[in-house]
């Protein structure tokens, strides 16, 4: 009798251990079938992409504007669903720019060089593709790689640039002559000799931009986050700092002439050899320890209070810029 359970016994042990074998391969069969589904969708979109992104790079080179604009808008739609092509599509629109836009212009029918700025469109009516190229840019900069970015010797007069993430681009050489750049992260950018006349750069965020030797005559950098930005030999004349924030910037031979400095903070900062000939300055500006205010030519004036946030107008809308007294 013993002897008979104990064949039971081993009998329902091997009938266990081959029901557990068999639910085992059945779940083994099944894992390697949904992966091989698994790698065939993802051939399947990887294939979906691949072609999507040809034809919107084919689309580039249409004559039609509607149709290259409509690749640039494809390829901003892929850069934001796979992160795998989204350096590709960022160094395009990069591309797309230095070549559609060069500066100084070679195209043809662009305005000229030398052109007041007060005859040149904004630049989303004269190249609508170079202003969907260059916003995609600022808002697939949140997570750029590469983090250094060659859009220098471009054409970017009266671009609307507001919001964007243009933090780490070389924007060397480059022509932003009345640009909106209100509330833009340009920190670590290069913007070495770039023109930079009656831009507004109000509540941008500048630090340890390079301005060197660039042009800034009669911008807005109204409450403007300048720390430690370099600014060695720029021409900042009639430039609005007010309510800035320039601690530790560098102004090592820069001309100040009539700029408004009131209520902005250049403690640490290195005025060496800085023409503040006329700059207005008020109780609320804050000098670096020991500087010589008295000799520098500043005018004190009263302190304008609050600075309001600045209302901006529709992108398409010219906003002339006044004369430059100092010109």
């Amino acid at each position: 009798m013993d002897r008979l359970n104990a064949v039971n016994n081993v009998r329902t042990t091997l009938l266990q251990a081959v029901g557990g074998a068999v639910i085992l391969f059945g779940a083994y069969a099944t894992w390697r079938q949904i992966r091989v589904s698994q790698d065939g969708l993802n051939a399947s979109r990887e294939g979906i992409i691949t072609d999507r992104f040809s034809r919107a790079v084919d689309q580039l080179g249409n004559e039609k504007l509607d149709v290259r604009i409509g690749g640039l808008y494809s390829l901003w739609r892929i850069a934001d669903h796979s992160a795998h092509d989204r350096e590709a599509v960022i160094s395009i629109m990069a591309a797309y720019l230095r070549t559609h836009l060069p500066w100084p212009p070679q195209e043809p029918g662009a305005p000229a060089a030398d052109a007041s700025i007060n005859t040149v469109r904004p630049l989303e009516s004269r190249a609508a593709d170079a202003q969907v190229a260059l916003t995609s840019l600022g808002v697939l900069g949140q997570e750029r790689r590469p983090e250094w970015l060659n859009v220098s010797f471009t054409d970017l007069r009266r671009a609307d640039c507001d919001g964007l993430w243009l933090n780490g681009v070389n924007l060397d050489g480059a022509c932003l002559e009345a640009a909106s750049v209100y509330q833009v992260n340009l920190s670590r950018t290069s913007l070495i000799g770039a023109n930079l006349r009656h831009a507004e750069l109000g509540t941008s965020i500048l630090q340890q931009v390079r301005c060197i030797e660039a042009d800034l005559r009669g911008a807005r950098l109204v409450k403007a986050d300048l720390r430690e930005a370099d600014f060695s030999g720029a021409d900042l004349r009639e430039a609005n700092l007010r309510k800035a924030r320039a601690q530790g910037a560098v102004f090592i031979r820069a001309d100040l002439r009539l700029a408004d400095l009131r209520g902005c903070d250049l403690s640490a900062a290195d005025l060496r050899d800085t023409n503040l000939e006329g700059a207005l300055a008020s109780d609320r500006t804050i000098w670096p320890t020991g500087f010589g205010v008295e000799t520098a030519g500043v005018v004190v004036s009263d302190d304008p209070g609050a600075e309001p946030d600045n209302l901006l107008p529709a992108a398409a809308i010219t906003r002339n810029a006044p004369p430059l007294q100092s010109a």
